[in-house]
C-alpha cells in the first residue's frame, strides 16, 4: 500500500503481485491470488508486474481498500487470463479510470466497482463482463450509451446511487439481451426506466420515490420471476389489475413498506410469494387470492386489519399455502368504531390523493 500511495493511488505496470499459495477455483484447478496492498507482509516480493511470469496464471485480482485513485491504459492488459477483478472500496472516479483500462482482457467476467466515487457509469466496460457492481457510488443517471458493448452482462447493480428517472435514456438497456438480474434499489426514482427488457428475471427497485406504475411500464416482462418494490410510496389506486397482466412467470412480488390500503388485484396466476407487510391494509376479502391459487406465502404482518376483517374463505382455494403472517396487526373490541375510523382514514387519503393531482 505505501508504494501504491506513494505513486498517487494509481493502478499501474509497477505494482508488484505476489502468488499467496494455490487454490481451487470455478472451472479451474489452481490460481494465483494477487499480493493485496495493505496484507500482513511489509513488502511484495521483487519484480513487476509486466515481468512477473504469475500474471500469465492469475484469475483473481483484489485491490480492495487500496486508496486507488486511478486505472491507466493498459495496466491490465499483460493480465491475459484475469476473470475476476475487485476494485471495490476505493477512490475510483469516472475520470480515473481510462477507456483502454480494460483493454485486451477477453476472460475477464466479474467486475466489482462499489463503494467508490464514480459520477457515471465507466467508458471501455469489459466487453465479456458478464457481473458488475457499481452499486454505492455517485451514478446521477444512465446514458444511452453507457452499456452499448457489454452484450453479455447477466447481472447488474446499480443500486444505492443517486440515479433519478428523468436521467436514464429510454435506450440505455436496449444491448443487454442477456441480462437476468437488474438491481436499482436505493435511488431517486419516480417512476420505472423505460425500455426495460423482455428477458430480465429479477427486478428490484426498492427504497426509491416510486408512486405509481405508469401504464405499460412492466409489458412485456413474461420471463420475470420476482419484483422488488419495497419501501416506495405506492398506493392502491396506482396499482391497477392491468400492472401485472404481462407478467405470467412472476413467482415472487414484494410490495411491503408502501401505502397500499387495500389487496392489489388482478395478480398473476403464477405467483408463490406476496409480500404486502407495512402498509395500510384493513381488510382481506373473500375474493382477494381468487387469481393467485398458487400461493405458498402471504406476508401481512404490521398492517391495519381488525378483528373481522379477515374473512375465512379468502384463503380456502389456496391449497398450496404454507405460510401466513399477519402479526402486529389492529384488533379492536369495538368492530363497528373500528370500522368508521377506517373509512375516515381512507376518506382523508383519497383527499390527499386529490389534492395533489390538483398541484400536478
Amino acid at each position: 500500500m505505501e508504494g501504491a500511495r506513494a505513486r498517487g493511488a494509481q493502478l499501474r505496470l509497477g505494482e508488484r503481485v505476489r502468488p499467496v499459495g494455490r487454490r481451487s477455483a470455478p472451472g479451474r484447478s489452481r490460481f494465483h491470488q494477487p499480493w493485496r496492498p495493505g496484507a500482513s507482509d511489509s513488502a511484495p516480493p521483487a519484480g513487476t508486474m509486466a515481468q512477473s511470469r504469475v500474471l500469465l496464471l492469475l484469475l483473481l485480482l483484489h485491490l480492495e481498500k487500496s486508496a486507488i485513485r486511478s486505472v491507466d491504459a493498459n495496466v491490465l492488459t499483460p493480465i491475459r487470463s484475469l476473470e475476476y477483478l475487485l476494485l471495490h472500496s476505493n477512490q475510483l472516479r469516472e475520470q480515473g479510470i481510462h477507456p483502454l483500462a480494460f483493454q485486451g482482457l477477453k476472460r475477464l467476467h466479474t467486475v466489482h466497482l462499489y463503494n467508490n466515487a464514480l459520477e457515471r457509469v465507466p467508458s471501455g466496460l469489459p466487453r465479456r463482463v458478464r457481473t458488475l457492481m457499481i452499486l454505492h457510488n455517485q451514478i446521477t443517471g444512465i446514458g444511452r450509451e453507457d452499456f452499448a458493448t457489454t452484450y453479455f452482462l447477466e447481472e447488474l447493480n446499480l443500486s444505492y446511487n443517486r440515479i433519478t428517472s428523468p436521467q436514464v435514456h429510454r435506450d440505455a438497456f436496449r444491448k443487454l439481451r442477456l441480462l437476468r438480474s437488474l438491481d436499482l434499489s436505493g435511488n431517486r426514482l419516480h417512476t420505472l426506466p423505460p425500455g426495460l427488457l423482455r428477458n430480465v428475471h429479477v427486478l428490484k427497485v426498492k427504497r426509491n420515490e416510486l408512486a405509481a406504475l405508469a401504464r405499460g411500464a412492466l409489458a412485456g416482462m413474461a420471463q420475470l420471476r420476482e419484483l422488488y418494490l419495497t419501501s416506495n410510496r405506492l398506493r392502491s389506486r396506482a396499482l391497477g389489475p392491468r400492472a401485472w397482466v404481462d407478467l405470467a412467470h412472476l413467482q415472487l412480488l414484494d410490495i411491503a413498506g408502501n401505502q397500499l390500503t387495500e389487496i392489489p388485484e388482478g395478480l398473476p396466476e403464477s405467483l408463490e410469494y406476496l409480500y404486502l407487510q407495512n402498509n395500510k391494509i384493513s381488510a382481506v376479502p373473500a375474493n382477494a387470492f381468487d387469481s393467485t391459487p398458487n400461493l405458498k406465502g402471504i406476508f401481512l404482518r404490521f398492517n391495519k386489519l381488525a378483528v373481522g376483517s379477515v374473512v375465512d374463505s379468502a384463503f380456502r382455494r389456496l391449497k398450496h399455502l404454507q405460510v401466513l403472517d399477519i402479526e402486529g396487526n389492529l384488533e379492536f373490541g369495538d368492530i363497528s368504531k373500528d370500522r368508521g375510523r377506517l373509512g375516515k382514514e381512507k376518506e382523508e387519503e383519497e383527499e390527499e390523493e386529490e389534492e395533489e393531482e390538483e398541484t400536478r
